[in-house]
C-alpha cells in the first residue's frame, strides 16, 4: 500500500493520527497532516484503511501495491 496525503485539502481534524499514529502526525501550527510512513508494513494497512475512510476532508490517498 502506498498512501499519500493532500495537505492542501487536510482540515486538522486529526482522525487520521488517532487512528493511525505510527503512519500520520500533524504539524503544531495549524495541524495539518504530516506523513510519517508513506508504504506503512502490512500490520497498520487496517489501520491506514480506517483513517482514510474516516477523514472528513478526503485527503488521504491509498493505492495497492504490485506484489
Amino acid at each position: 500500500m502506498n498512501v499519500t496525503v493532500d495537505e492542501d485539502k487536510c482540515c486538522g481534524a486529526g482522525q487520521c493520527v488517532l487512528i493511525a499514529p505510527e503512519v500520520f502526525d500533524q504539524r503544531d501550527d495549524d495541524g495539518i497532516v504530516v506523513l510519517l510512513d508513506a508504504a506503512p508494513p502490512q500490520d497498520q494497512h487496517t489501520a491506514v484503511r480506517e483513517a482514510a475512510a474516516v477523514c472528513p476532508a478526503a485527503a488521504i490517498d491509498l493505492t495497492p501495491t504490485s506484489p
